[in-house]
């Protein structure tokens, strides 16, 4: 293949999957990987691409900090039909963490207000949810509030963590990416994510299908250390494919 033929391959391959990767791209076109970044970085350059870790996307991939506020307009029936059922996962008894973002936010009031439960936060929206169930012993982390998340972060949540061990962690996050992993727009809110899961026995994040193919600054984990991801049917085929190969079981909600 000439220049022109490679390009159009490229963007054909992106049109399909959303995604490619240069490894694959080189065993297809037969051409070194050099060739292929040189491509991609021409392609990107005329705006038709973004290049990311390994490949390159059709989407940017970079996310902004926003406010609940404006993020709980966002995808809402999507963060809807996850919140119910990632509320169907907690059982009587449990003891559970719920991280920051909007679709917990939204889990926290799919909760059944008659379940005996223990749940350890580090989000003021989701206190106050579920303040008013007679059988939730709330646990609220302490530490520094970010007013756009209105959650804390910090030190100080994290040493209060260390003294704990839940069955569940439920995470909200800002990006998923195949190679980065999982990220949030803040690293010290990454940080506090990073130290949940260490005192959790499952991670179930929550993520509507904007999320995938998205970059925070902060990256809390990698695909693999997840075990399961509630989302939309808005996501490809080939990113579920993906992620079951790495041993993540997908919930594909209606």
């Amino acid at each position: 293949m000439n220049n022109i033929e490679r390009h159009q391959y490229i963007m054909r391959q992106l049109q399909q999957k959303g995604v490619v990767n240069v490894l694959e791209l080189c065993k297809q076109l037969d051409v070194s990987s050099v060739t292929i970044r040189k491509d991609l970085k021409l392609l990107e350059d005329r705006q038709l691409l973004f290049r990311t870790h390994g490949g390159a996307t059709q989407v940017n991939p970079y996310t902004t900090d926003r406010t609940v506020f404006e993020k709980e307009k966002i995808q809402t029936e999507e963060k809807l039909a996850i919140a119910r059922e990632a509320a169907s996962l907690i059982i009587d008894n449990d003891s559970v963490i719920i991280a920051s973002g909007t679709t917990v936010q939204a889990m926290a009031k799919e909760i059944q207000p008659s379940l005996n439960l223990t749940v350890v936060t580090s989000a003021l929206n989701v206190a106050v949810q579920l303040v008013k169930h007679p059988h939730v012993e709330i646990l609220q982390l302490g530490g520094i509030l970010r007013k756009s998340s209105t959650s804390v972060a910090g030190m100080y949540a994290e040493r209060i963590l260390a003294d704990f061990f839940c069955s569940k962690l439920f995470l909200g996050v800002d990006g998923i990416d195949l190679d980065f992993g999982l990220t949030t727009t803040n690293a010290q809110e990454a940080h506090l994510n990073r130290k949940m899961m260490e005192v959790s026995q499952k991670v179930i994040v929550l993520a509507d299908s904007t999320k995938f193919g998205k970059r925070g600054f902060g990256r809390i984990c990698g695909i693999e250390e997840i075990d399961r991801i509630i989302t939309d049917k808005g996501i490809s085929p080939h990113t579920v494919k993906e992620l079951e190969r790495a041993g993540v079981k997908v919930t594909i909600v209606q």
